[in-house]
Parts: C-alpha cells; structure tokens; sequence
C-alpha cells in the first residue's frame, strides 16, 4: 500500500511540471510518511526476529533494507502484493516458475518505470540533455535494459550514468533469471516424457498381443 502511495507521489513529483504549492504540500507529506512507514516496518522486524537471525534476515530481504535508505527502491515493494496470490504460493513445479515469472514481469516493469523517472529528473534540465521528456527516458531505458544502446539518448550526468550502470546489472540479472527460467522448463519436460515412454514400456501386453 504504501509503496503504490510512493509511486503515485514520486510519479507526480516528476512528471507535473510547475506544480501548485499546495501540491507539493502533499507530495512532500506522501513521501515523508511513506519513508517513516518503511523505517517503522523495518525496525519492528529486525525487533522481533531473534538475535541469531537479524543479520541473515538484512542480508535475505535487500529491497526492504534499500528501501529505507534509497527513495527508488520503495518502489519494488510493490511487487510484494504478488504474495497474496493464491495461484503463485504453490510448491509445484509450475507454481514456482509462474511465481519467478510473475515477480521478474511485475520487478521489471517497475525498474524501469522508475528509473526512467529518476533518470528524466536529473537529466531534465542539465546542458546537452538528450533526455528532456518522459518518452525519451523512458525509451532510453529499455533499450538500455534490453542491453541494445541505440546511442540516440543517452545520460550526460554523473547521477544519470550510475542509473544506467545499475539498469545494464538489471538487463543481466534479467537474462540470467530467464534463461534459468526456460532451462527449468525444458529439463522438466523431458524429464516427465522419460516417465511416460518409461511408464508405456511396463504396461502389461494387450489381450489381443496375448491371443495372438
């Protein structure tokens, strides 16, 4: 809940040029409570995780942590919705892949939504800009996620720069998850073709085989 109310804030912080006063009022308010709100969440489950666990609990829950230190990453909470779904909390096979899926869909998305924003509001106005719209930032993103680089836009600021580096690490770790993903499948259908042709070659033979 709370990461949807940042992204609505973080969203019309960027993209409403010249806002009202009274607007950035209540921009200001989302983001100050919604970063208390992590900070709260945050403290109280390291509280009542036991003293053996809470560094492992730091190092298995890294968008959490970020979260309260980075304004970006309170973003990604909001892939944590897909836990309520009954359909992706399965321990098959096909339940873990389509939660894996799901998750990589809803983290990509939101990944690049939000460094698009990020990036358009650093790049927005700096010297040379090739970024100056939403289209642009947003375009310059995919194609640099997606590892192609077209060279048309590209950052000119130092701040813009390090947004890129961290969308080439997300294009990889993307590639990595899906390639595992796809792995996964094919070696799960061959195995159960294995089971079947092994399962048709212990049936017992026909009446009519026998008869004849």
């Amino acid at each position: 809940m709370f990461g949807v109310l940042f992204v609505v804030a973080y969203s019309a912080f960027v993209l409403v040029t010249d806002p009202p006063d009274w607007l950035m009022v209540v921009l200001a308010i989302v983001g100050i409570l919604t970063w208390a709100a992590f900070v709260v969440d945050m403290v109280a489950r390291i509280a009542l995780t036991g003293r053996g666990g809470r560094w492992r609990f730091l190092l298995t829950h890294p968008i959490d942590v970020l979260s309260v230190f980075v304004p970006l990453f309170r973003m990604l909470r909001v892939a944590a919705l897909l836990n309520h779904i009954p359909l992706l909390r399965g321990r098959s096979g096909a339940a873990v892949r389509g939660s894996v899926i799901a998750h990589a869909l809803v983290y990509v998305l939101v990944f690049v939504y939000a460094l698009s924003l990020a990036t358009l509001q650093v790049e927005r106005y700096a010297p040379g800009s090739t970024i100056t719209t939403f289209g642009d930032a947003l375009w310059w993103a995919v194609v640099t996620i997606a590892t192609v680089g077209y060279g048309d836009t590209y950052p000119v600021t130092a701040t813009g720069r390090f947004l890129a580096v961290m969308l080439m690490g997300g294009g990889i770790v993307i590639v990595g998850t899906t390639s595992a993903i796809v792995v996964s499948y094919i070696t799960e259908r061959i195995a159960a073709n294995r089971q079947s042709v092994a399962g048709e070659g212990d049936q017992p033979p026909s009446s009519a085989s026998s008869a004849s």
